[in-house]
């Protein structure tokens, strides 16, 4: 707990990191756009590791154990990774986006940890539930924004859509390739 890690997309080769910028969606809820993109030194894919909804802080370093409860605030904007039951824009499954204000909003915001032993690793694949929607995070490396799906200009061309699906399979199995992690 308490770490800042780097989500990537095991489906896509490990090659796509979960990404969010100060940008709304055009559609659907209109909050803000949570992406994968394949550029690891982006500043926009640091995700904080924190205590879910309603809970005093985690004592950083404190390991998190597999089927507790986490909730990702964006590094840079500090918004949580959400999702609720809007229609993603490509794929018609749940929308991913960045919601709340400084780290605060709501149970949306809470993810359980899916992993094998004990303790959620770094480089192990993991996937995350989201607990008022029973949704997985996940990605596609065949469902990615184009000209002919986002438009000329797209702001977010070439990303992969991030959403949450009902299905447990290697589309929302993730990864923490790199990040500031600690450990007590």
């Amino acid at each position: 707990c308490g770490s800042a890690v780097k989500l990537t997309h095991i489906e896509s080769g490990s090659k796509n990191f979960l990404f969010s910028e100060n940008k709304n969606l055009g559609g659907g809820s209109g909050q803000q756009v949570v992406t994968w993109i394949p550029d690891r030194s982006a500043s926009g894919a640091l995700w904080l590791v924190r205590g879910p909804d309603g809970v005093e802080e985690c004592d950083p370093g404190t390991p998190i154990q597999c089927g507790s409860k986490v909730r990702f605030t964006h590094a840079e904007t500090r918004r949580n990774l959400h999702t609720h039951g809007i229609q993603s824009p490509l794929s018609r499954q749940q929308e991913i986006t960045g919601y709340g204000e400084n780290g605060n909003g709501d149970t949306g915001d809470d993810w359980g940890v899916e992993c094998s032993g004990k303790y959620w690793m770094r480089e192990k694949p993991v996937r995350f539930l989201n607990i008022d929607t029973s949704r997985y995070l996940g990605g596609s490396n065949n469902v990615k924004f184009t000209q002919q799906n986002c438009g000329h200009g797209c702001p977010i061309l070439h990303h992969l859509e991030a959403f949450a699906r009902k299905q447990k399979d290697s589309y929302s199995e993730l990864k923490v390739e790199m990040g500031v992690l600690l450990s007590k």
